[in-house]
């Protein structure tokens, strides 16, 4: 058999169609020849200017550029927030031999040691990208707390009576993506504000 590359692939697939779009056009568009011929001017003429406004028009290659530059700034987003990330979590002072968690005092998951293995109750990993189910911002995980470990006056700031019992609950240290316009850069918050991103990992 013969080898047929796509030049000859669309040749043949043009000397195809030439059959049923003649048919067609004598079919829909009037019986004689010179009606014939008009409206197959005026659809090829219709099918260069579609194309000549897709694709040899700098306004739309100007929008095609706009579409693919916020694509990249996106990706410039996440880039710099996984930087940020392994700075915040290499650049961690690691703890002396000797000390243990109630002498650190780590809020907020702020924790100087290694935990292994994370406890099976705690649903969520470091390095997921999270959403947060009551304000929308984006994030990663960079650190996780099997309960609300914070100031007591921050805690009764947050957790009011009706609360009181999201403070048991594990808690998350929230590394905000800055291009939500959210105000903060970390947040630390209850396993039951957060939804994660599915096939999206740091």
């Amino acid at each position: 058999m013969p080898h047929v590359n796509a030049a000859a692939l669309l040749q043949i697939g043009m000397l195809l169609s030439a059959l049923p779009a003649q048919y067609f056009i004598s079919q829909w568009y009037g019986t004689d020849s010179a009606q014939r011929i008009q409206v197959t001017e005026r659809l090829l003429i219709s099918c260069w200017s579609s194309f000549t406004k897709s694709y040899l028009s700098l306004d739309a290659w100007a929008d095609h550029l706009k579409l693919w530059l916020s694509k990249t700034r996106t990706c410039l987003n996440i880039g710099l927030l996984i930087l940020h990330c392994r700075y915040w979590y290499y650049g961690e002072k690691k703890i002396k031999s000797g000390e243990n968690e109630e002498t650190t005092h780590s809020y907020f998951a702020e924790s100087t040691y290694v935990r292994s293995p994370k406890p099976e109750y705690i649903q969520f990993s470091v390095g997921q990208v999270i959403v947060h189910k009551r304000l929308g911002y984006s994030g990663v995980i960079v650190g996780w707390d099997t309960k609300a470990k914070a100031p007591e006056e921050w805690l009764q700031r947050k957790y009011p009576a009706a609360k009181q019992d999201l403070k048991d609950t594990p808690h998350y240290r929230i590394l905000i993506n800055k291009a939500n316009g959210f105000g903060e850069s970390t947040a630390y918050i209850p396993e039951q504000e957060i939804t994660i991103i599915m096939g999206l990992e740091v």
